[in-house]
C-alpha cells in the first residue's frame, strides 16, 4: 500500500529505506553450453551474420566447411578472427566451426570476430572482461548508408550544370 507521509522528515525517512530495500548488485555470467558441450553464439556486422560454435581442441577454425587461411585469404581478415582467441590466450585450446553468410569478406570477417567473442565469453564467462576492454564484445553498427531519391548515389548528386 501507498504510505502517507506528513512532514519532510518522513519523506526522507522513506527515500533512505527505498535506498536500503535494492542494493546494486553485478550480474551474474553464467556458462551455456548446449548438450554436445559447445557454446553458440551469433556476430554481427554490416550485412554479415555468422553462427559460431565452440567446443575444446586443438584450435582449428572452420569457416563454412573449409579452413579459415583458405576462406579469409587476406592476412588482414585471419589477423582479425585470431584477435580474440589471443586477447584472450586461448588461441590453442577450443576448435571452432562457423557458418557465414551475407555481405562481403570484410563484414564477415567482423561477424565471425564478434562471435567468436561472444562464444567464448558463453564458454568461460570469466573473459568477459578481457573480451569487453578490447572492445570485441562491442557490435559493430555502421551499415551503408542508403540511396536517397534525386541523387547517384547516397550523397553523391547529379553533375550540376549553369547552361
Amino acid at each position: 500500500m501507498v504510505q502517507e507521509s506528513k512532514t519532510l522528515g518522513d519523506l526522507g525517512e522513506l527515500k533512505g529505506s527505498a535506498k536500503a530495500a535494492a542494493p546494486a548488485e553485478a550480474p551474474v555470467h553464467v556458462q551455456k553450453l548446449d548438450k554436445l558441450g559447445r557454446a553458440y553464439a551469433t556476430g554481427k556486422r554490416k550485412d554479415a551474420v555468422a553462427r559460431v560454435w565452440i567446443k575444446p581442441g586443438k584450435g582449428l577454425i572452420q569457416v563454412n566447411a573449409k579452413d579459415y587461411k583458405a576462406y579469409f585469404a587476406r592476412p588482414v581478415l585471419q589477423m582479425l578472427l585470431q584477435q580474440p582467441l589471443n586477447a584472450a590466450s586461448r588461441a590453442t585450446q577450443y576448435d571452432i566451426n562457423v557458418t557465414v553468410m551475407g555481405g562481403g569478406l570484410s563484414g564477415q570477417a567482423g561477424a565471425v570476430r564478434h562471435g567468436i567473442s561472444k562464444a567464448l565469453t558463453y564458454f568461460e564467462p570469466e573473459l568477459r572482461g578481457v573480451l569487453k576492454k578490447g572492445g570485441f564484445l562491442t557490435r559493430d553498427s555502421r551499415t551503408v548508408e542508403r540511396k536517397k531519391y534525386g541523387r547517384m548515389k547516397a550523397r553523391r548528386s547529379f553533375q550540376f550544370s549553369k547552361r
